[in-house]
C-alpha cells in the first residue's frame, strides 16, 4: 500500500494473479479427500498452538494493548475449538445424505452430495483479526475449497503473522493471502469468487454485496448492529449487570455481539446503574494500568467513541463513569467505560453501532413496550434476555427476531460449535460454525439415481390409462 493509503497497480495485478492460480487449481476436477482435508486442519491447529504467544504479542501491539487472556480465549481457543469440532465430524459431513423418494419414482434413490464450491474469498475484520479470518478458513478447507484471504489493514502485525501461518501450512494454489487497503478490498470483492465471506460493518457489507452482485457471487455477510440486553421484570439486577458488563467490556466493547444497549424496567433503572458500577469494579478493580482491560484499536476509533459520548451529553444524556475514581486515561490508548442515561433516538449513540465501552440504558414501562422497542429497529445480531421466569424469556425469544440468543448471559452462543452463527436482515446473512459452517462453503448437490428396471415409462407419452390412474392417486381430492 502506498504512502497515500491507496493500493498500487502492482498489488492489484498480484491479487488477480493469485486468484487465477487458485481458480486453475480448483477447476482440475479432483476434490481433496477426507485424509487430505483432515491433514490440512491438523497442520493448521499445530501451527496455531505453537505460535499462540506470537498471536498474543501481535494483537496487543496492533491494539496498543490487548489482554493476553482475552486473546487466548477469543483468538486461539475459539479457532482451535473450531478445528477440533470439525475434525470430529468431518467424515460424517462429507458423506452423502440419503433422501426419501416418492413411490412413483421408486426404485430410484436420492441423496445430497456435498462438493467444494471452488475458490472462496474471505475478508476479515480488525476487532478479532486472527479468529475471524482463520475460523472461516477452517470451514472452507473442510469443505475442500481453495481460499484467498484478505486481512484488515488496520492491524498490520497480526495480518503479517496470519500470512506467515498460511504460508507455513499451505501451498499458494490452495490458500493465498493478500494485503492492502480499501482499494484492494474493493478489487478483492469484485473478483468472480464461488463464494465471498465478509465480516465487518453493515456499511461496508453493502459495498461488498454490491460488488459481488456483478459476478452473481453468493455472499455470507457477518455484520453487526445494535444488540440489546433486555432485563425482564423481576430479574436479578445484580446478576444481569455482571453478565452485561462482562460482554460490554470484553475487548473494550469492540465485539460485534457485545450488548449495545440495555433495556431495563423503569423502576429498576437506578438499581441497574448501581449494579453496573459494582460489576465493573469487581471485574476491573483498576483499568488504566490493568492488563486485563484492553485498549481501543486506534486514534480514529477512540475519537469516534468520544464524539458519541459528547453528542449524547450535548443532547441531554447523563454520563455515568465506570472507571475507578481518580484514574487518568490521558495519553493512553484505552478508553474509560461509561453508562449513558436519558438517551433518545436523536442521539448518534442510539443510531450507530457503538463498538466500544459505552452502554446506553433505556428504561421501559412494560414488557410489550420493550419488545416493541427491539422490533421497531433493524434486526440485531444478538439478543440477551435476562430473568428467572422461563415463560417470560420464551415469550421474548418468540416475539423477537435476532441472529442469535444467549439467555441470562452475553456472547456465549457464539462459542457453541454446534450452533450456527450469523445475522438476519441488516445484521447479516448466512451462517457458519459446525455443520452449517461446512455446508455454507459447500454445494449441496442433489443426485437422483435411476436403476435399469424402473417405472419411468408411465410418465412418458403417448399418455394413456396408466398416467390417468397415476394422476388420480397423486392429486388430492377436491
Amino acid at each position: 500500500m502506498g504512502a497515500d493509503g491507496h493500493t498500487g497497480d502492482r498489488a492489484i495485478e498480484d491479487l488477480r494473479a493469485r486468484f487465477d492460480a487458485l481458480h486453475r487449481a480448483s477447476r482440475r476436477g479432483v476434490a481433496r479427500s477426507y485424509d487430505e482435508r483432515a491433514a490440512d486442519l491438523r497442520r493448521l491447529a499445530a501451527v496455531v498452538l505453537r505460535r499462540q504467544d506470537d498471536v498474543v504479542r501481535a494483537v496487543s501491539a496492533d491494539f496498543g494493548h490487548r489482554s493476553r487472556h482475552e486473546t487466548l480465549l477469543a483468538e486461539v481457543f475459539t479457532t482451535v475449538q473450531s478445528i477440533e469440532h470439525t475434525l470430529d465430524h468431518l467424515a460424517e459431513w462429507m458423506g452423502p445424505a440419503p433422501r426419501p423418494v416418492r413411490w412413483l419414482f421408486q426404485p430410484g434413490t436420492a441423496e445430497i452430495l456435498p462438493q467444494p464450491l471452488g475458490v472462496v474469498g474471505i475478508i476479515g475484520p480488525w476487532n478479532y483479526p486472527f479468529q475471524l479470518l482463520v475460523a472461516p478458513l477452517v470451514y472452507a478447507l473442510a469443505a475442500g475449497n481453495r481460499v484467498l484471504l484478505k486481512p484488515s489493514e488496520f492491524v498490520p502485525r497480526i495480518s503479517a503473522l496470519v500470512a506467515d501461518v498460511v504460508r507455513e501450512c499451505f501451498p499458494e494454489d490452495q490458500v493465498a493471502i493478500v494485503d492492502g487497503g480499501a482499494d484492494l478490498a474493493a478489487a478483492f470483492s469484485s473478483l468472480p469468487f464461488d463464494l465471498l465471506f465478509f465480516t465487518g460493518s453493515t456499511r461496508v457489507g453493502r459495498h461488498v454485496m454490491r460488488a459481488a452482485a456483478e459476478n452473481l457471487t453468493p455472499v455470507v455477510l457477518e455484520l453487526g448492529g445494535k444488540s440489546p440486553a433486555l432485563v425482564t421484570p423481576g430479574a436479578s439486577v445484580p446478576s444481569a449487570a455482571v453478565s452485561i458488563m462482562t460482554g460490554k467490556l470484553f475487548n473494550a466493547g469492540q465485539t460485534c455481539i457485545a450488548p449495545d444497549y440495555a433495556l431495563v424496567p423503569r423502576d429498576a433503572r437506578d438499581a441497574f446503574v448501581v449494579a453496573c458500577k459494582a460489576a465493573a469494579a469487581r471485574l476491573y478493580p483498576t483499568m488504566a494500568a490493568n492488563d486485563d482491560y484492553t485498549a481501543v484499536v486506534n486514534d480514529a476509533h477512540r475519537a469516534r467513541l468520544r464524539a458519541l459520548v459528547e453528542d449524547a451529553r450535548g443532547k441531554g444524556a447523563t454520563v455515568v463513569p465506570l472507571a475507578p475514581a481518580g484514574e487518568s486515561f490521558e495519553g493512553l490508548p484505552k478508553l474509560a467505560p461509561v453508562l449513558l442515561l436519558d438517551v433518545d433516538d436523536g442521539m448518534d449513540v442510539m443510531r450507530e453501532e457503538i463498538f466500544g465501552p459505552i452502554l446506553p440504558v433505556v428504561p421501559y414501562g412494560g414488557l410489550d413496550e420493550a419488545i416493541s422497542y427491539v422490533n421497531d429497529r433493524p434486526r440485531p445480531l444478538a439478543l440477551y434476555p435476562f430473568g428467572d421466569d422461563a415463560a417470560v424469556l420464551d415469550d421474548v425469544i418468540a416475539r423477537t427476531v435476532s441472529g442469535g440468543v444467549s439467555v441470562n448471559e452475553t456472547m456465549f452462543h457464539f462459542a457453541q460449535e454446534d450452533l450456527p452463527f450469523g445475522g438476519v436482515g441488516a445484521s447479516g446473512m448466512g451462517h457458519y460454525h459446525g455443520r452449517e459452517g461446512f455446508e455454507a462453503f459447500s454445494k449441496l448437490k442433489p443426485v437422483f439415481r435411476q436403476p435399469k428396471v424402473n417405472g419411468s415409462f408411465l410418465l412418458r407419452p403417448p399418455f394413456g390409462h396408466a398416467i390417468e390412474t397415476a394422476l388420480r392417486l397423486l392429486l388430492p381430492k377436491r
